[in-house]
């Protein structure tokens, strides 16, 4: 089984897309992004702050900043969301 990639650096386009896209959704976690590609939070931010422009970097950490529904354990969600099979597990 292959493990998911730790240096945000090793990442492809494509997968530095959707670790955008996840991060930008309500109702994916940190948790989530950690699962499937292996960065934590701060790796995650980092991506972030390299990949955006400053001012939607900013606006993007207003909008997350506290936020239950990035945090898998204080959401609040019993059930985890159906995943497309074409996503990794």
């Amino acid at each position: 089984m292959n493990t998911p990639p730790t240096d945000p650096l090793a990442l492809g386009a494509a997968d530095i897309s959707r670790i955008i896209e996840m991060a930008w959704e309500d109702r994916s976690s940190f948790d989530a992004i950690k699962a499937q590609f292996g960065l934590n939070e701060s790796a995650v931010i980092a991506l972030m702050r390299r990949q955006m422009l400053p001012s939607s970097f900013r606006m993007w950490r207003k909008r997350v900043a506290g936020r239950r529904s990035k945090h898998a354990a204080l959401s609040g969600v019993k059930l985890p969301r159906h995943r497309a099979a074409h996503t990794r597990q």
